[in-house]
């Protein structure tokens, strides 16, 4: 490859470290939103645990609903 090409006439220091600051940023965003989603699933599993068989029977006919549970009897 062209060295040039990666230095940009001299602004390669700035557009390179701007580009690997904005991805970390992004992926720390990434992961402190899967932690919350995990945690949010999680009492919301913990909540379902809690409700009459007809109130399970209700929120077992939502397609969110489904994925959440089917997601954390995969997850143990």
């Amino acid at each position: 490859m062209n060295l040039e090409f990666f230095l940009m006439s001299g602004y390669g220091i700035y557009v390179w470290s701007a580009f690997i600051f904005a991805f970390i940023v992004c992926f720390a965003l990434y992961l402190k939103t899967k932690k919350t989603l995990n945690k949010v699933e999680i009492e919301y599993k913990e909540e379902v645990k809690k409700l009459s068989a007809e109130q399970v029977e209700t929120l077992n006919t939502g397609k969110i609903s489904k994925e959440i549970l089917t997601n954390q009897v995969k997850a143990k």
